[in-house]
Formats: structure tokens, C-alpha cells, sequence
């Protein structure tokens, strides 16, 4: 999941909405959005499953935080998130978007994304791929704190090493853990957030 800072409440409440949120969400309103809209969320669009494994990958050692508020600028340097025009990257690619200020200027996270890309295509069913590793429906958790949840779980470790078998990088259990979380793979938020309720059905 998104970072986990400590915080005195047992979860986050905007005093704008007065929502309760799961206590690694902060203030920040593009967190919020983030936490209220897609985070969670089962999503079987390939499309984004790439973009948010991608990311992933791009966050470690990085808060979430900063990976969202780069988002739409990696957007744009990556094409879109999409893994045809990301397949046919080389090192010149590579190394011309190392100068690009507004992004997270990584060297070896942006070789992973067009290597990604080429395994991303070359599976014959990548979104079948995914969801394979939880029966192919979203694992209900009913936490009640987010330190609840394993840092990697079964789930993470079989992606995990299905997708590294396929030839895949920056796809180890804690990313994959996080990635899950993400796509509604695993429903986590905890049990006195709002957005729980509504997706543990």
C-alpha cells in the first residue's frame, strides 16, 4: 500500500468532507482523490494495469506521493503509458529522458519500462495474467489498521515470480503487494474508511 506514516488517529478525516480514510492517506487533496477514486478499485483495463505497474516500479525507494504528482509528467515522457510506443525505446530514449527535470529521472527504472513493455505484450493474457493470482476476484481483507496487512503476501510473491519468470524487473513482492492493493486485486482499506464499505461487496 501508499506509504505508512505514523498518525495519531486511527485514521484520516478531511475537514472539508469529514470522510474517514485509511490513516496512510494525508491531507493532500491529490492523495485524497487518489485514495477515493482508484485506489482499491478492481480494475481490469489493461491499459491501466500497465500504467499502475509501471509505477510501481517507479516508486521504489520514493513516497507514493511524489509518484502521483509526477504522474502526468511521466505520462507524457513514457507515451502514455503505452507499451507498443514504450516497447520500441532504446538507450538514446533512455538517455534523452534522463534530462527531463519534471520527471523521476531514473536510469535503470526507465530501461525497466520499455523491457516491461516488451514482456507486458508478449504475454497472451496479461490482464488474465494479474488477476490469476486471486482466482480471478478481488480478495476481501477487513483490516482494521493498515500495518494489518503483510508488506508482501501470498498473492504478491506468486505475481511476483510469475512475472519475473516472464521477464519482467522491478516486480518484487513489495512492489507487487502494492500493485494489488492498487488494481482491486486486494481490497484493503481498512475497516473505518468510507471507501470500505463500498468495496467490500
Amino acid at each position: 500500500m501508499p506509504d505508512q506514516a505514523p498518525r495519531p488517529a486511527p485514521a484520516s478525516e478531511s475537514p472539508a468532507t469529514s470522510l474517514v480514510r485509511c490513516r496512510w492517506c494525508t491531507d493532500d487533496p491529490l492523495y485524497q482523490r487518489y485514495h477515493d477514486s482508484e485506489w482499491g478499485v478492481p480494475s481490469r483495463d489493461p491499459q491501466h494495469l500497465f500504467e499502475m505497474l509501471i509505477l510501481e516500479g517507479f516508486q521504489a525507494g520514493l513516497s507514493w506521493l511524489t509518484v502521483l504528482r509526477k504522474r502526468e509528467a511521466l505520462r507524457a515522457a513514457l507515451l502514455g503509458f503505452d507499451p507498443h510506443a514504450l516497447a520500441r525505446t532504446d538507450e538514446a530514449w533512455v538517455q534523452d529522458r534522463m534530462q527531463d527535470a519534471a520527471i523521476i529521472r531514473n536510469r535503470l527504472k526507465l530501461r525497466a519500462a520499455g523491457r516491461n513493455a516488451r514482456a507486458w505484450l508478449a504475454l497472451p493474457d496479461p490482464v488474465g495474467l494479474v488477476w490469476s493470482v486471486v482466482g480471478g476476484r478481488p480478495i476481501i481483507h477487513h483490516y482494521a489498521a493498515p500495518e494489518d496487512a503483510p508488506v508482501a503476501g501470498p498473492e504478491a510473491d506468486t505475481l511476483s515470480r510469475l512475472l519475473k519468470r516472464h521477464g519482467f524487473t522491478f516486480v518484487g513482492p513489495t512492489i507487487c503487494q502494492s500493485y494489488l492493493q492498487a488494481i482491486g486485486c486486494l481490497m484493503d482499506h481498512t475497516t473505518d474508511c468510507h471507501r470500505h464499505r463500498a468495496l467490500a461487496v
